[in-house]
């Protein structure tokens, strides 16, 4: 694989000419439309030939209204694909995503892979409830109800197993969660499923905060299958212009997990997104708008912003303005992803993680497909 730099002045035929390769490659590959004007800095994929046999397990996340398209374009890169989500009430009792999952799940099972049901403790407003996970993993009649149903739940639609994404759990209920996910793992496992867990960025065993005192990294690397590291969301709706993953952050929290987790249960989480913000950011008031990653690089095109590439985060960012209003964009490329890439081979991880699969980054999946073999 080789990654090419837009300068000012190239178009995609001289690209093409340069690199040897065929137009229609480049524009099919990046997804360029037509007339398929390139912005200064925009880093372009340009095929190559698999040269690494390393095996990975790529997983992605995504909603029942996900388009048929664009999960078919995606599922032949994934080895697991995880429906967005199930909920629960405080008696155990499981509640259904409110559309249809089904097509997920066989569209799935026609690409070879396992479809599988994440649970989220999400209230009727759609927000992550800790007092749903306090009741739950603080009674057994409860708990049992739950493992139960969820086990029902995977011989009626045919889930492979259950990936856990229980977020803001409360320092008291640490435990009693690292329990409650090994009596599912052991539920499932005896049954022939699989259990998986998404964990906070952690970088330390004593990190302060709501979102990671209630996750033991050390227990629930014992008690799942395998785990899924959230390394993403640094750059946030709320929080000022940032990398959504910088790398340098991203590394922080690999380092801590490798000491607490078999390397070979942990997954990289990625963003497929990224983030534009109006400025000047002012907390409590700016909302980042979530974009998908070619649509930045179309609002680069469009307003004639040059790209530039932050080397610390391995991020590419640029700003704009509009109606005399500045924005921010930071998002993923082909070089911040091969950056993601490389550390998955350093430490020799399960695999990759993607929230979520919802729009598709053609570029990303072809580049993944140079530097692994998906299982």
């Amino acid at each position: 694989m080789a990654v090419y730099v837009v300068k000012s002045g190239d178009t995609v035929d001289s690209i093409a000419m340069a690199e040897n390769v065929l137009a229609n490659e480049i524009i099919y590959d990046n997804q360029l439309v037509y007339p398929y004007a390139l912005a200064v800095g925009q880093a372009l994929y340009i095929r190559g030939e698999q040269e690494e046999e390393l095996t990975i397990q790529t997983n992605g996340y995504a909603y029942p209204f996900i388009s048929s398209w664009v999960l078919e374009q995606t599922l032949p890169f994934l080895s697991r694909l995880s429906v967005f989500s199930y909920g629960f009430t405080r008696e155990g009792n499981l509640v259904p995503p409110p559309l249809n999952d089904a097509f997920m799940i066989d569209y799935a099972y026609r690409y070879g892979v396992m479809p599988i049901l994440t649970l989220t403790p999400f209230d009727e407003s759609g927000f992550f409830n800790n007092t749903l996970i306090s009741a739950v993993v603080g009674s057994e009649a409860a708990k049992r109800n739950l493992i139960d149903q969820l086990l029902m739940q995977m011989q009626i639609s045919g889930f492979r197993g259950v990936d856990v994404d229980f977020e803001y759990i409360l320092a008291q209920d640490r435990d009693a969660f690292s329990q409650f996910v090994l009596e599912l793992t052991n539920a499932m496992n005896a049954e022939g499923y699989v259990t998986s867990v998404a964990l906070a960025p952690k970088t330390s065993a004593l990190q302060q905060g709501l979102l990671y005192e209630g996750k033991d990294y050390r227990q629930l690397g014992i008690a799942a299958n395998q785990v899924l590291l959230m390394t993403y969301e640094w750059g946030y709706t709320y929080g000022p212009p940032m990398a959504v993953a910088p790398i340098n952050k991203v590394r922080e929290v690999v380092e801590y997990a490798v000491s607490e987790i078999d390397h070979r249960k942990i997954n990289l989480g990625i963003p497929n997104y990224g983030y534009d913000w109006s400025l000047p950011f002012i907390r409590g008031e700016t909302k980042a708008r979530t974009i998908g990653n070619v649509e930045a690089v179309l609002i680069a095109v469009q307003y004639g912003a040059e790209i530039q590439f932050d080397e610390l985060a391995k991020s590419p960012y640029f700003t704009y303005a509009v109606d005399d209003v500045w924005h921010e964009v930071w998002f993923e490329d082909v070089r911040s992803m091969q950056a993601k890439f490389d550390l998955i081979k350093e430490y020799d991880l399960l695999g990759a993680g993607y929230w979520q699969i919802m729009q598709l980054f053609r570029a990303n999946w072809l580049q993944l497909r140079e530097n692994f073999l998906v299982l």
